[in-house]
């Protein structure tokens, strides 16, 4: 484990990746960008889960073909723990139900290992702000886990449409921007209004959905159709 120079108002991340050179290369690729600042760094799951509980990291970036307690279990003992912590899955792992077990372990974003270093620092930048990501490319791959149109029921359906029907326009437009990944800035920038305009439809669709945070939002609107 190791702590590194804290920036100012950087997004603190912790790295729990069992390959030490991958590691090391996340490390020092990472810090090169003013706005992250990798303060630790564990090789197991137990090791990054005490590393999370002493640092309170924004973001933990999480393989999950983890040597012990996978990364899907660690992930949801600390959103257990520590629910504001904001976790990516970054792995090899290309299978669509793993997708979908991440999202519903509590992870915010979950990367391929050959995303490019600009885009990662991206995703880690906007998922420290609230915005969920999944790799474009098994994005497809995990949709295919969620019931086709032809096979939902009629009872489905009607849940379907009365949750369509409490959503307003404007909150559609919105939950649409949230299943691509964006943040409420981004989210802002593309509705030309101010961030706390765009915060605000984001509090009402999670309320009108009942889910608890913005993955569940994005996951339930996909998975249900709603959009």
């Amino acid at each position: 484990m190791s702590q590194l120079t804290e920036k100012k108002e950087a997004v603190t991340v912790v790295i729990v990746e069992d390959y030490k050179l991958t590691r090391v290369g996340l490390k020092s690729t990472l810090n090169e960008y003013e706005h992250i600042n990798v303060v630790g760094e564990a090789e197991d799951a137990t090791e990054g889960i005490q590393l999370i509980e002493k640092l309170h990291p924004n973001v933990v970036l999480m393989d999950l073909g983890l040597p012990g307690m996978n990364g899907l279990e660690a992930t949801i003992k600390i959103k257990e723990k520590q629910a504001d912590t904001k976790i990516i899955i970054l792995t090899s792992h290309e299978r669509g139900e793993e997708v979908i077990a991440a999202l519903g372990a509590g992870a915010n974003a979950y990367c391929l290992k050959d995303i490019t270093p600009e885009t990662l620092s991206e995703v880690i930048k906007n998922v420290a702000e609230g915005a969920c990501w999944v790799d474009p490319a098994v994005s497809s791959v995990a949709l295919n886990f969620f019931p086709k149109p032809e096979n939902v029921t009629l009872m489905q359906t009607t849940e379907v449409q009365d949750a369509r029907a409490q959503l307003t326009e404007r909150e559609l437009e919105v939950l649409r921007h949230l299943v691509k990944g964006k943040s409420n800035t981004e989210i802002a920038k593309e509705l030309i209004v101010s961030v706390h305009t765009a915060k605000a439809h984001v509090c009402s669709i999670l309320q009108k959905l009942c889910v608890d945070d913005r993955v569940q939002a994005a996951v339930k609107a996909i998975k249900e159709n709603i959009i």
